[in-house]
Order: structure tokens, then sequence, then C-alpha cells
């Protein structure tokens, strides 16, 4: 029988709804949340101690990352020798190569050093940003579809690790945003992109399965990023979520038309909500039957995905895919899910 998660979503909002009890008003109104968000947070982490550490760490503002460009800067240390004499004191990341959390702020912004106008570094809000480029593995070889892809962290990343070699097709639909990709694409020296500001809903019926690997860092409420935005505690309801899905369906099943049998699909969200992340996966996987989950490989302990949800089973297979949170990695909260097309 053909299950659809999208519709499901009508039965998770009443579950959650009975679930709302003294607890999730209480911390609710204690950290300024929505009564159903908390109740949520509840069913995902399986433990009331588990959301006030979640709602404590959601409090604590991030900690600013940068990554090292090396197709402007062969040694790192030049970068972050200059950024030292500023002031700066940094943390190496050990599950990416080029990337730093900055321990200690200097004397001048670091989206204004001569290091940032010269393409030294990309600046980052949190480090989980480097997971979704890492995840997709892509190699000189590859031609690489970047969907969503302004203001450019991930395409300037994808560029790095191909060494400016193959091809990255970056599609962004927002005039604005589009405008910022041009920019840091020509800042830190990318030569391999095409940038072209479309909906990326429309590239199969351009390209066809023209791509060997695909990444979709998809447009989201941002649940993990309340640590930025202190708002989204309050202005994400669950008819948003149900939007949000339903676009990003869309978004991923046009990713994965576009790809190569036997090529890689990378989903990620900065957000921790299942009806974002998990739903919108097993909606694709009920709909297409050429595409598996397989488990991220990218050197950091990744919490496996929600295959239960409010009393709703969701594939099995969904607990290959990866989770961040705050509380318990330091970062942004953050899924991400790797698929090969088969």
């Amino acid at each position: 029988m053909v299950v659809s998660y999208t519709a499901l979503l009508g039965d998770v909002w009443r579950k959650i709804s009975e679930s709302i009890n003294p607890t999730a008003r209480e911390l609710a109104s204690r950290y300024g949340y929505l009564d159903y968000a908390v109740a949520r947070y509840y069913e995902i982490l399986g433990g009331w101690e588990y959301v006030k550490e979640l709602l404590e760490a959601f409090e604590k503002p991030l900690s600013r990352t940068i990554r090292v460009n090396t197709l402007r800067f062969r040694d790192s240390r030049e970068v972050l020798e200059r950024l030292e004499k500023l002031g700066y004191e940094f943390s190496k990341i050990s599950w990416e190569s080029f990337s730093y959390i900055v321990t200690k702020t200097g004397r001048i912004p670091l989206g204004a050093t001569h290091e940032f106008l010269l393409g030294g570094y990309y600046l980052y809000r949190g480090a989980a940003s480097l997971i979704s480029p890492l995840a997709l593995l892509p190699k000189p070889s590859d031609v690489v579809l970047d969907s969503a892809a302004a203001p450019g962290g991930k395409t300037t990343h994808l560029a790095q690790l191909m060494g400016n070699r193959g091809v990255i097709v970056a599609v962004d639909v927002s005039r604005e945003r589009f405008r910022a990709l041009r920019s840091n694409l020509e800042r830190m020296g990318v030569e391999n992109v095409v940038a072209l500001r479309i909906d990326s809903r429309k590239i199969p019926g351009i390209f066809g399965e023209h791509f060997t690997k695909s990444l979709l860092d998809a447009p989201c409420t941002g649940e993990g990023i309340i640590q930025i935005d202190p708002t989204r505690k309050t202005k994400t309801s669950f008819e948003d979520l149900v939007r949000a899905h339903k676009r990003q369906v869309e978004l991923l099943t046009a990713a994965i038309h576009s790809t190569v049998p036997g090529g890689l699909i990378v989903y990620s969200t900065c957000s921790i909500a299942p009806e974002e992340d998990e739903f919108t996966v097993a909606e694709v996987l009920e709909k297409l039957n050429n595409v598996r989950v397989v488990k991220p490989s990218v050197g950091l302990d990744l919490e496996p995905g929600v295959t239960e949800y409010f009393g709703i089973e969701l594939p099995a297979q969904l607990k290959l895919c990866g989770r961040t949170y705050p509380h318990r990695h330091g970062f942004e909260g953050f899924f991400i899910c790797v698929l090969e097309k088969v």
C-alpha cells in the first residue's frame, strides 16, 4: 500500500496537540517557545532532561567558524598567522581539513579583514554547514548540481574539495542571494562553477539526468539555528512546517531526477524538525523506487535519523541519516541524508 507521509502530517499535528502537557507548557513559557515545539522536542529526544539541555544550548551563542580557502592560499598557516597578528585565536576542527573554530576575537571583524577580501577564507555562523559538501564526496571528475546554492558557502567548499576541476552548476532563484553567490565565487577564486538564477525544480527539464552528484541544502524554517535568530522560537507554525515540507519534497525530487544512476544526492537542512527532514525523505522514498539511503561519511559522530514520530513509523533506512544537536555537538542543529540513485 502506498503511504503518503505528507498526508500523515495531519495525524502528527493531532498527536502533538494531545501530547502538550504541563511540563511542555512550563518549559515553553520559561524559554519563550510555542508549546507545540517543546512537545516535539520531547518526542525527538526521549526525555525532559535532554529537552532542557537542548533549550539551554539554544540560549548560547554559536562559535564562528572559518574555512581557509586553498584555492587562494595553498598554505593554511599563512592565513591563520595573518589573523593571529590581529588578535584572533583558533581551534582546529578535526573532521574538516581546512576549518577552524574562532576561540578569540581580534581587532578587526572577520568579514572586513584584508585576508577575507582576498578570498583567504569563508566565514560561517557555525560549523554544521561544513558537513554536507564533505558528505557528497566530490571528485575532480564529477559534474555536480548545487541546488539553492546561494550565498555560496557550500558551492565554494565543493570547488575547493574538487581542486577547481570538474563542473559545478550552482542554482538559486533569489536575485538578492544570487548576487552574494556571484560575489563569493569571484572573491574565492572559483573557476569551475556555472551559476544559474532559476528555480531548481526546473533543472530536470533542462538537463535531464546529467549530474554525477547533487547537493540540496534546502530552504527550511531554520529550527536548528535558534542561537542566530531567536524569533524562530515562536514564528513557525505547524502549517509553516507543512508548507516547507511540500516544497522540499519537490526540490529533492528534482535533484534526484537530475542525477545519473549510480550518483549520490545529499539532502540537508539547518532544521531539527522531522516534518522537514525524515518526513521529506520518506515521502520521496515512497514516490521513487530508484533511491536508497546510505550512511554519511564525514568523520563526525552524528546522531541517527528519526524512525518513529508520534506513533508513525518511518522507513527503517532513515536511521542511516544524520543529525546534530547544539547540546551534543556544540554547534547548530542540522540534518543530513545521503541518497544513492540505483
